[in-house]
């Protein structure tokens, strides 16, 4: 069986390459390998969803399925005073997020949790100011909306939840689903096929 994004212990050569992006104009190098999601570049939806997310200052942030640390390190490196916690169940994933913030210097504002997100973070003290979500959609819907949920629970009180995902790849079933979990729910940003939806005030 061949390696997945969501695979817990990828057994494919992992195969290392660094390349540099500019995110809002800002440059910053990332190391992937095989077995991780779009390792060659910053794939048009986590993109759209950095861009598009509001991060103020001192945010404590979670990037949710966090592969190599696309989101969390252009976080950690946009907004200096942000710290975020990244989580994934793929192992060589989180090795080279944690390696993603060091080559980036921003380390020191970063954690990394590995194993199954739901619950790695029920058992986790922890809350955020900002949940930041590309959902594994080929993980299938049940895992999907599992991390809806979890998410809607480690909200601090004014919270927010924000997800991409592509109109044909379920936008409006999640936009339902995120309708039964918040009293605010948005669409803050398009592009492509993409929709980032904003939720807020979990109910």
């Amino acid at each position: 069986m061949s390696d997945h994004y969501y695979t817990e212990n990828p057994q494919s050569p992992s195969a290392k390459t660094r390349w540099t992006t500019r995110i809002k104009d800002v440059p910053i190098t990332f190391q992937t390998a095989h077995g991780v999601f779009s390792r060659e570049r910053v794939d048009e939806g986590t993109r759209l969803l950095i861009e598009s997310a509001q991060i103020l200052p001192h945010a404590n942030v979670l990037d949710l399925g966090c592969g190599y640390g696309a989101v969390g390190v252009s976080v950690l490196t946009l907004v200096k005073t942000a710290t975020v916690t990244m989580v994934d169940v793929n192992a060589r994933a989180v090795a080279l997020a944690e390696q993603n913030a060091q080559i980036n210097h921003v380390d020191e504002r970063a954690r990394t949790l590995c194993g199954d997100a739901v619950g790695l973070l029920m058992t986790d003290a922890q809350c955020y100011d900002v949940i930041m979500l590309n959902p594994p959609i080929r993980a299938g819907k049940d895992v999907v909306f599992s991390l809806y949920e979890v998410a809607r629970m480690k909200l601090n009180q004014q919270g927010v939840l924000y997800v991409v995902i592509q109109k044909k790849q379920g936008a409006p079933s999640t936009e339902d689903k995120l309708l039964t979990l918040f009293q605010q729910v948005e669409r803050v940003a398009r592009h492509r096929g993409y929709v980032v939806f904003c939720a807020r005030n979990p109910r």
